[in-house]
């Protein structure tokens, strides 16, 4: 399976903010459409991506509050990125190794969406509920002969 298949299912909304808006307003961004990451674009490109993590690390920082920074000093500025072709299984093993749970999907410089864990999970749980579904309707339509037994092909 692609990541062009998933976004197939999961739809087209796609957030951004700019890194120069304040964190504040991203944050209530993030709460107020109940997603878990933004991502950073200047002038048509991809510069950053900014989730949860990096603010409650500012929260953090600053003592129970956002602060009154910017985007830009607290996004991640080098995301991994993947393309509509890339397979989940390549989008798991990125997702582990580099502990992201939001990754931009990118075909060259233009932006087709946001792939998070939850959306591959739920990529990988539907597809092996379809494969259980065709192989049970398989064996149901297995061959008997004419005493109810299987036949062995």
């Amino acid at each position: 399976m692609k990541v062009s298949e998933i976004l197939k299912v999961k739809g087209n909304i796609l957030y951004t903010v700019t890194p120069d808006q304040p964190l504040s307003e991203a944050a209530n961004t993030m709460a107020e459409k109940d997603i878990g990451s933004l991502v950073v674009m200047e002038f048509g490109d991809l510069v950053g991506m900014l989730t949860f993590r990096e603010v409650l690390k500012a929260v953090h920082e600053n003592h129970g509050s956002v602060g009154n920074n910017t985007v830009r000093r607290h996004m991640d500025d080098a995301p991994v990125t993947i393309t509509p072709d890339t397979e989940v299984n390549e989008v798991r093993r990125l997702m582990l190794e580099r502990h992201a749970r939001y990754v931009p999907v990118m075909d060259n410089k233009t932006l087709h969406g946001v792939i998070s864990f939850y959306d591959v999970a739920k990529a990988v749980l539907d597809a092996q509920g379809f494969e259980n579904k065709m192989l049970k309707a398989y064996i149901r339509d297995w061959p008997v002969d004419s005493s109810g037994t299987h036949i062995d092909e």
